[in-house]
Parts: structure tokens; sequence; C-alpha cells
């Protein structure tokens, strides 16, 4: 399979490594799915109400912009039930477009990933404790042939 293509590796010590843009993919999917079917109730509340949110379109940009942290202010609930659905969005959003973008600057900037630094430092230890056995054998041997002198 395409590694691009694949949600995560896993790495010599058993531990799974996600792709930055599968996870930035699924991040997006799935906060525009929680836009879609919230902008529903959004409008219905609004609409309802001769808010100044009268289309899905209307209520999809409005929940955009309060998950962006944007907010124009050129759509905004009226409603009690409105403002919950736009306020959640906001909270979502933030946590959301957050991580968007974190994994974006990952993918791009590369900062470093501590787990990756302690699993070489793992692997780094077991090859000097390695090296210590074969030593102690080595040790062994020789204060056997001293003993024998």
């Amino acid at each position: 399979m395409n590694k691009k293509l694949q949600s995560y590796t896993v790495d010599e010590y058993g531990i799974k490594n996600y792709n930055s843009l599968y996870l930035l993919i699924a991040a997006a999917f799935v906060l525009y799915i929680i836009i879609a079917i919230l902008s529903f109730p959004l409008v219905y509340f609004e609409h309802a109400a001769n808010g100044n949110i009268k289309t899905y379109a209307d209520a999809f940009w409005t929940l955009q912009m309060a998950a962006s942290t944007i907010g124009f202010g050129d759509f905004y609930p009226i409603t009690l039930e409105g403002r919950f659905i736009v306020a959640a969005m906001f909270y979502i959003g933030v946590g959301m477009v957050g991580f968007i973008g974190a994994q974006f600057v990952n993918k791009f900037v590369g900062f470093s990933d501590t787990n990756v630094k302690n699993r070489e430092i793992r692997k780094q230890n077991q090859e000097i404790i390695k090296q210590n056995e074969v030593l102690e054998e080595k040790l062994e041997l020789l204060m056997k042939k001293i003993d024998e002198k």
C-alpha cells in the first residue's frame, strides 16, 4: 500500500506513528461534517425567529466562521438555541482548527518529536547493553585465564 495513504506505520518498538497528512484530512473532514450537521438546526431556529440567518448557506458560513474563531459578524444568532449551537461550534472549532494547524505546521516545518528522540535513545541503550554484555563475557574469560596462571 502507498505510504501516503496509510493512516499510520508501526516502528520497530511497536509504536504507531500516525501520518500527519492523513490526520489533517480526517480532522478537516470531521470538522466540516459537524458544521454541515449543525447548520440544519441553526437555520431552523434562526429562520423561525426571523433572524438574519435565513438559509443553510448562511448557517454553514456562520458556523465555519465560529469554528475558525474569525466570526465576521455578518451573520449572527439571535435565539438562545442558535447562540448555543454557535458557541458549541466555537469550542469544537478551537480544538479542531488548532489540531489541523498543528498538523499542518508539523508536516511542513517539522518540529522535533520527543517520541522519536525517546525511541532513538532506547535503541542506543539497547546497543550499549549488548556491548556491555560482550565486554562482561570477555572480562570473565580474562579473569578465568588469570586465575588459571
